[in-house]
């Protein structure tokens, strides 16, 4: 979290809809740890809206009717999420324009959109 994103909305998304698209580079004993975190978390308050680990940042590109969420950063978060078989979890959105998408992509970002 950074400063900048200390007071973006935040809402639970479908972890499938979230594009990933640099391949991340993991390490399994944090991966397993977050893991442990979030099965404790679980156990300890059904009802509450809080997350167990902080939500990730997710850029949110709005074009041609359509909403695309990105995210760069969290792939451990994300990963611990995808072996539990979570279908939603709690992001930070950050909204983005295609340019700003292109800082991270360079000119795949456009033919990124176009697939998506």
């Amino acid at each position: 979290m950074s400063m900048q994103t200390t007071l973006a909305k935040t809402e639970y998304l479908p972890l499938k809809e979230i594009s990933r698209p640099i391949p991340p580079v993991l390490d399994e004993e944090k991966i397993s740890k977050m893991i442990e975190t979030l099965k404790a978390h679980e156990h300890k308050s059904s009802e509450s809206d809080e997350s167990a680990l902080p939500p990730p940042d997710v850029l949110v590109i709005r074009r041609n009717g359509k909403t695309h969420y990105f995210a760069f950063g969290g792939c451990h978060r994300f990963q611990a999420y995808d072996r539990l078989n979570t279908d939603k979890i709690l992001c930070r959105l950050i909204p983005c324009t295609v340019d700003q998408l292109k800082l991270y992509l360079g000119s795949s970002a456009e033919t990124l959109l176009e697939r998506i």
